[in-house]
């Protein structure tokens, strides 16, 4: 899930270097979205690796 958050956040920085601030907008959304996901996957995996 990282990965797809640096290939997102990749196409945002690239789509705002060439002018395209709908795409660039669109895809820093998605790698905010997707990078929160991956921390509370990440923390309940962390919490769950404790438990045991």
């Amino acid at each position: 899930m990282l990965t797809w958050v640096l290939i997102f956040f990749i196409i945002a920085i690239v789509a705002g270097i060439l002018g395209f601030s709908g795409l660039s907008e669109t895809a820093a959304n998605f790698t905010k979205i997707l990078f929160f996901v991956f921390l509370i996957f990440f923390f309940i995996s962390l919490a769950l690796s404790y438990v045991d």
